[in-house]
């Protein structure tokens, strides 16, 4: 029992990869994050298609109180031009959120359902893959320095990481490399915090569903109430994850963009 126990968790805990080395590709995780980002492009483009001014349908309610919600947050946290950062934060909040719900799919299911087209490992939540939040925190960082230098030029961008905390051109080094810790510590704990959180509750996703394997009769019908109860709290989960990723990424923008001159 121990060794099928720790097979099956090993089994459910390894992506189906190509390559070697640093070209080690996570293909189940590329493969759901683009699957995601269609199907929050497709349920928004058809709400946007089918908008109307009368009286809206529940779907269009729905989503325009998403809209304005997420509106008054950047507006509220954001100082700067908040148009285009509004669908920033959009994107990332329902991205996010359907990358995060995959986890509320029974574990046996995906990778079942790859076997029978003789894919043997499939992990399929993106964010439970330390290389997908990573990927999603580059673009964040990405963000931030563009933000910064729309705010306060090339120039002033140099003098931001060069001049501040010390204003003295001899500081310059250390004023350099406690710069850069800082300006790299927040997509790095980005990352970090969304993959630690949904990586937990995809483990014990998992670890529910070795009680079905037990051999005792009472743990098997003890873990369907646990993952019942699991799966409408890990609800909150994916939804708080994904409001931190956003929020996070909404206050390091607005930090970015609103730096004093030095």
């Amino acid at each position: 029992m121990a060794g099928n126990t720790s097979e099956y968790i090993s089994h459910h805990l390894t992506f189906l990869s190509t390559g070697d080395g640093f070209w080690n590709l996570h293909l189940d995780t590329l493969f759901f994050s683009i699957v995601s980002g269609v199907i929050f492009l497709y349920f928004f483009r058809k709400v946007a298609k089918n908008a109307t001014s009368g009286v809206p349908g529940k779907l269009q309610c729905f989503v325009e109180i998403v809209l304005d919600w997420i509106n008054g947050l950047v507006k509220d946290n954001f100082h700067g031009p908040s148009r285009e950062l509004g669908a920033i934060a959009l994107t990332i909040f329902c991205w996010v959120f359907v990358m995060n719900a995959i986890d509320l799919i029974p574990v046996d299911f995906p990778p079942q359902l790859a076997n029978l087209f003789g894919i043997h490992y499939l992990r399929a939540v993106p964010t439970a893959d330390i290389s997908g939040t990573l990927g999603l925190s580059i673009g964040v960082f990405g963000l931030i320095i563009y933000y910064t230098i729309k705010s306060k030029g090339f120039g002033g961008f140099v003098k931001e990481y060069t001049l501040h905390p010390f204003n003295h051109w001899v500081f310059i080094p250390v004023n350099f490399l406690l710069e850069v810790v800082t300006l790299l510590a927040k997509p790095v704990s980005l990352a970090f915090r969304l993959f630690g959180n949904m990586y937990a509750g995809e483990l014990i996703f998992v670890l529910i569903a070795v009680m079905y394997m037990a051999n005792n009769v009472v743990s098997q019908v003890l873990g369907v109430p646990l993952h019942l109860i699991w799966a409408i709290f890990h609800i909150l989960v994916i939804t708080l994850q994904a409001f931190i990723f956003m929020m996070l990424t909404i206050v390091y923008l607005s930090m970015a963009y609103n730096k004093a001159d030095h």
